[in-house]
């Protein structure tokens, strides 16, 4: 993809515990370009997050980059300086967090927020920073947005903060943002105006995005490709259109059978046997052999990242190649 604004090759991020070491991340590569967006999908504990916090260089310890690249424009993020770091994050690269908290100073009122973000990468005065802020308010659906603006985070629902929260990750305009299940707290309508907003900014402004989410139902509409992720590794990758339609490994297979949306009334959903693996207690080889039907010997080596079809990508020995034809 020439026109890749961002390029994860082979990236590890491992937590050192006591306990031993958490493979959260373990070996991922993906990219995404200009105007497209990326769906990043799994169970909990799958490590979407974790993959969005490396990309930003926000993994505190134990955690750490052990091993790939992160090509943001051809530059390599991994081991930046945190000064260049802190030049591309928030401006370059933003990221809307699952928790509005994460974002919002309690204490601090809602203007003083949004225009210390604008100025800390901007040479703008006070006022031009206030309007582009109740602009930004305004764009993500909070009424009123110049009398909010002077409203504290606790005087807000948990939905308008996350609103508020993506509207401090579009001050700038960055070239990518990532996500992270923002739209969790939202009700159905709003849910549906972000998401809205945001394929209409990824058009309008050329960027990429990142939609990190459990919810098939809301990344089926939304993104461009998929990548499915398990146990901290992408077992599937492609468009999203024949993802859902034609799933290639066990796993995805197993998700999308698991979706009420998608399955004849009156029928039993089909359920995906066992738990997810503990990152720390990973079985050999891959890591969905003990909930999968077409398990063999094989399984018990890990299986490499193949295209089976054009564009689509697995990693599994048995994919359901048949079923999609």
């Amino acid at each position: 993809m020439s026109n890749a604004v961002l390029k994860v090759e082979n990236l590890q991020t491992h937590f050192f515990t006591k306990a031993g070491v958490v493979k959260s991340v373990d070996d991922v590569s993906f990219e995404i370009g200009r105007g497209k967006i990326m769906g990043l999908v799994g169970e909990s504990g799958s490590g979407k997050s974790v993959s969005g916090f490396s990309i930003m260089g926000l993994v505190d310890p134990p955690g750490r980059i052990v091993g790939g690249r992160i090509l943001f424009h051809g530059q390599d993020l991994v081991g930046l300086p945190e000064a260049e770091m802190r030049k591309i994050r928030g401006r370059r690269i933003a990221m809307i967090f699952q928790d509005p908290m994460m974002t919002l100073n309690p204490v601090l009122r809602i203007d003083t927020q949004m225009i210390e973000t604008i100025q800390a990468h901007e040479k703008v005065d006070h006022e031009t920073a206030r309007q582009r802020s109740r602009d930004a308010l305004g764009q993500v659906g909070i009424p009123s947005p110049e009398e909010r603006l002077s409203a504290y985070p606790h005087q807000f629902s948990g939905g308008m903060r996350q609103r508020v929260a993506i509207a401090i990750a579009l001050l700038h305009k960055p070239e990518l943002i990532i996500a992270d299940e923002p739209t969790t707290a939202l009700d159905v309508t709003i849910q549906a105006q972000i998401l809205y907003e945001m394929q209409k900014l990824v058009a309008e402004q050329n960027m990429g995005l990142i939609w990190v989410t459990h919810d098939l139902s809301v990344v089926a509409g939304l993104a461009d490709e998929l990548c499915v992720m398990y146990a901290g590794r992408i077992v599937e990758r492609g468009p999203v259109g024949q993802i859902v339609d034609d799933p290639i490994h066990p796993y995805t297979k197993g998700l999308i059978g698991s979706v009420p949306s998608r399955n004849p009334r009156g029928q039993p959903l089909t359920q995906i046997p066992g738990m997810a693996p503990t990152p720390i207690d990973l079985p050999p080889g891959c890591p969905f052999r003990p909930r999968c039907a077409r398990a063999d010997a094989a399984c018990e080596t890990t299986p490499p990242v193949e295209e089976h079809r054009p564009g689509r990508f697995a990693r599994c020995f048995h994919p359901h190649l048949e079923d999609a034809a």
